[in-house]
């Protein structure tokens, strides 16, 4: 005797399975940088300098010298990320059974802590690419619609003071780039050559030219271990220059950029710093949907021009 089973679809246990969620390299800008909390729009980032000029100490009568006051100007953008997902799409599903509570109210969704934690990874994300990636006036995916442009526009060529260093595919390639990180050192200001924060920002791309690079150079000092991913970003430092980090974000991937100066001299502006780690997740009876709302303000500038390098095209 032979069964006849010919009218079952073939058995696929779904709810067997382990759900992977799809976490993405988010980067940390501001891990790095100094915050100015309480931004609404606009805010001076204020600077002061002292020009000291010395004279033949012979009997001196004459004051000679400056103090400056200048400043310049943060300006914020709202950004806001808002979704509702309506629950009941997944009763016909397998999901059904594995994410929601019984009953025909689903104001439960197992998945919650997921959801939220790629809700962070996403916004994570979104945030690093603002800060380089943004430009004046464009309501690009990163968010935003403002008059100022992050730092792949401020710190370059066209902020008076920077100082560019030619560079193309050739010059960043692996085969090159540690030359090329050598002439922007040699390049950069010497008022500064002490400083702890002395940073080279790039893409992950570039960065891993770099390891690339090093691992070619030399392999008995180049010391795998050295490499650490702090929230998203690559970070190693810099052999025999004990106050200079290299760093891979992905708010320049796609771009053949590099930026080397003080990170502590990017000032980002934002209302209140918390809004980057927390938001709201709630059940909305009157909608029937699990509703998220993120809302922050983001804008970001540099000090003193005239203390960072800049590759171009």
């Amino acid at each position: 005797m032979s069964l006849n089973v010919s009218a079952l679809a073939d058995f696929n246990n779904q709810i067997a399975g382990e759900l992977i969620i799809k976490m993405v390299y988010a980067g940390s800008t501001m891990e790095y940088v100094t915050i100015q909390e309480g931004v609404k729009f606009q805010e001076p980032i204020n600077l002061f300098e002292v020009s000291l000029y010395m004279q033949n100490g012979t009997c001196v009568s004459t004051a000679s010298g400056s103090a400056t006051f200048t400043q310049r100007t943060i300006e914020v953008c709202p950004r806001t990320s808002f979704d509702a997902l309506c629950l009941k799409d997944l009763d016909k599903k397998y999901l059904g059974i594995s994410a929601l509570a019984p009953g025909s109210y689903n104001e439960t969704f197992a998945l919650a802590t997921q959801y939220s934690e790629l809700l962070v990874n996403q916004f994570q994300k979104a945030n690093d690419q603002f800060l380089w990636a943004q430009v004046s006036g464009s309501t690009s995916t990163f968010g935003g619609l403002c008059a100022t442009n992050g730092l792949n526009i401020t710190i370059s060529s066209s902020t008076a003071g920077v100082v560019p260093v030619p560079c193309n595919a050739a010059s960043s390639s692996a085969a090159n780039i540690l030359t090329l990180m050598d002439t922007m050192i040699a390049t950069s200001s010497a008022d500064v050559a002490d400083r702890e924060d002395l940073t080279f920002f790039m893409s992950v791309t570039l960065f891993r030219n770099y390891l690339t690079a090093l691992r070619t150079a030399n392999n008995y000092w180049f010391d795998p271990s050295s490499v650490t991913n702090r929230g998203g970003l690559y970070e190693m430092a810099y052999p025999f220059q004990p106050n200079v980090k290299v760093v891979g974000t992905i708010g320049l991937q796609g771009l053949n950029s590099i930026k080397f100066g003080p990170a502590k001299q990017i000032v980002a502006g934002t209302d209140l710093l918390s809004d980057f780690t927390e938001f709201q997740l709630w059940y909305d009876i009157n909608t029937d949907t699990l509703r998220h709302r993120i809302s922050t303000k983001l804008g970001v500038n540099i000090a003193y021009p005239e203390f960072w390098v800049s590759t171009t095209a």
